[in-house]
């Protein structure tokens, strides 16, 4: 096999090569020329291809989906607090969360929040009225259907609303 430069072969009977020179096989039936460009298109393709598998399989050890991280199922649940007295009172009520824990606020009334809870955890609406009393009612519905109604009255009077969801404690 002989090599000769890419100037001294202007008029090309050969194949190059990746450094600009033109490779002449002495032996035109020898594949060996072309089979070694071919191996190392075919290492690198191959390399290309193992890279990317590689990262695929990397992802699904690091950020791929897990079962355990998919969102608890939810039932739609409203809270609503009426009354009269001194126009607010304080609320605790029960959201969507990994531990269906909710939120706390001093709401002037009427109130009423819809919020996403958690199967399996109670929704919980509780309310307070300050020093100078009143009275208020506080309602829980579950997916629009009532479930429950409790009233409170007088100087730091108390009601707490709840119901069960599907999945919920027993006994």
């Amino acid at each position: 096999m002989r090599t000769e430069s890419a100037a001294e072969n202007a008029m090309g009977s050969g194949e190059s090569d990746e450094l600009g020179e033109v490779v002449v096989p002495e032996d035109p039936d020898d594949p060996t020329v072309v089979g070694e460009i071919s191996n190392r298109r075919v290492l690198a393709v191959g390399g290309v291809l193992f890279g990317i598998c590689a990262g695929f399989v990397v992802y699904g050890f690091v950020g791929g989906d897990e079962p355990g991280r998919r969102p608890a199922p939810t039932a739609s649940v409203t809270y609503r607090v009426t009354g009269t007295g001194t126009g607010a009172a304080d609320v605790s009520y029960v959201a969507e969360d990994a531990a269906g824990s909710g939120g706390e606020a001093r709401v002037e009334l009427p109130w009423q929040k819809t919020v996403r809870v958690p199967l399996g955890k109670d929704p919980v609406l509780s309310i307070r009225l300050g020093k100078q009393g009143g009275e208020v009612s506080c309602a829980l519905s579950v997916g629009g259907e009532h479930r429950q109604r409790a009233t409170a009255s007088g100087a730091y009077g108390r009601a707490t609303c709840s119901a069960e969801l599907p999945g919920g404690r027993k006994g």
